[in-house]
């Protein structure tokens, strides 16, 4: 089960740190469902110790994660439009001990926004990092170093991160640590239980109907969770589906996520008649996981990926990518192989679905290592002792 942002029994507000801000601001642009899934976690966490949070976060996003039921207040950010994004993020801000951006985006709007206000101090937690190239590369180091050198402090959630913000200039870069966060609670899931009549179906009647629905009854269920772009290695697992049709039963690929690259993936499933279903955005995408037999992650670079750490949880052996910090992550809880390297993936997910020994271990391998993972609530201690320490510098100061 999630650990729940704040365990039962009493929690100090507020109060009971010398000088914690009591309005903190939560800039989120959109960037991914980790970033935002841990950003509820935060003001969950947050509000729950008796502060006041406000969650600046495009239109869209307090559907997904509820920012409202975790105790904040959410300001409609619009993230196609900079200086109206700069403008609202500005007045929000008014007042504001402080303010805490998740992402390269949300950070530089954070920084123009408090240009000039020098007593609201800027938290960054740099999420991941993308591959642009020729100009966009130059541009791209120049909004990161103009972002490392506005924070107060830089949280990197790999260690690579936290090397690159002090390469770009941070004058305090440290590694954070991200706790998988719980689900959100779903609309209108308060009340929603009752005396029986109605209820859920059980965890393992759900596995099943997401089966069926896909076509898995009688066949292998692997998975990918990720934005549709080239750096994602979408192209590479569907050639490994290709060899997987030798495979008996034929596994079935199952691919969640939009993006630029889905008319190129489609085009080829359909040319090449590949055993793969693209699912576009999906909301149980959590339920879909536990119901695979293997996931796949094979991305040129991740940080603390969702899709890892829920495929560690919930006990689904994971064949990925050695990038960023997901040797760090998994550690021998997952099959490591070269990114874009269709052979060696075919071969990994291959082995797990021919061999329950290598399966079975992987599973049991996955859910120690989740289990000492950080909590919710370590992860909001953290942070809490960040604020802290730079609003009272501030203050101080």
């Amino acid at each position: 089960m999630p650990n729940p942002p704040v365990p039962p029994g009493p929690r100090p507000g507020a109060a009971a740190f010398s000088r914690l801000p009591l309005h903190t601001v939560q800039v989120y642009a959109g960037t991914g469902a980790g970033v935002g899934a841990h950003v509820r976690s935060l003001a969950a966490g947050l509000a729950a110790r008796g502060l006041r949070v406000t969650v600046c976060a495009p239109p869209g996003a307090e559907r997904c994660f509820r920012f409202t039921a975790a105790g904040a207040h959410v300001a409609p950010l619009p993230v196609h439009q900079r200086a109206r994004a700069v403008a609202l993020l500005r007045h929000v801000a008014e007042g504001a001990d402080l303010v805490h951006a998740h992402g390269m985006w949300a950070a530089f709007v954070a920084v123009l926004a408090l240009r000039g206000r020098s007593r609201v101090p800027l938290v960054v937690t740099w999420h991941r990092r993308g591959h642009p190239e020729g100009v966009q590369a130059s541009v791209a180091r120049l909004l990161e170093r103009r972002v490392a050198r506005s924070a107060r402090v830089v949280l990197g959630a790999t260690p690579d991160l936290v090397r690159r913000a002090r390469r770009r200039g941070a004058r305090d870069a440290r590694l954070a640590p991200v706790a998988l966060p719980g689900p959100a609670p779903a609309a209108g899931a308060a009340g929603a239980a009752g005396s029986g009549e109605g209820a859920a179906p059980t965890e393992e009647s759900g596995r099943a109907k997401l089966r069926a629905d896909l076509g898995a009854v009688a066949r292998p269920l692997v998975l990918a969770v990720g934005r549709l772009t080239p750096d994602q290695g979408h192209h590479t697992l569907l050639t490994a589906a290709g060899a997987w049709r030798e495979l008996d039963p034929q596994p079935l690929v199952a691919i969640v996520g939009e993006g630029p690259e889905r008319a190129a993936l489609h085009r080829r499933i359909t040319d090449e008649g590949l055993p793969v279903v693209l699912l576009g955005r999906r909301d149980d995408a959590t339920a879909l996981l536990a119901a695979a037999d293997v996931a796949v992650l094979g991305a040129r670079w991740t940080g603390r990926s969702l899709l890892a750490q829920e495929a560690l949880r919930s006990g689904v052996p994971l064949v990925a990518t050695p990038a960023g910090s997901l040797p760090e992550l998994v550690g021998d809880a997952a099959l490591l192989v070269p990114y874009g390297d269709a052979p060696a993936l075919a071969h990994a997910v291959g082995a797990l679905l021919g061999e329950p020994e290598l399966h079975e271990r992987l599973v049991r391998a996955g859910r120690e290592r989740a289990a000492r993972r950080p909590t919710e609530d370590e992860t909001v201690a953290h942070v809490l002792s960040v604020y802290d320490e730079v609003a009272g510098a501030v203050r101080d100061g």
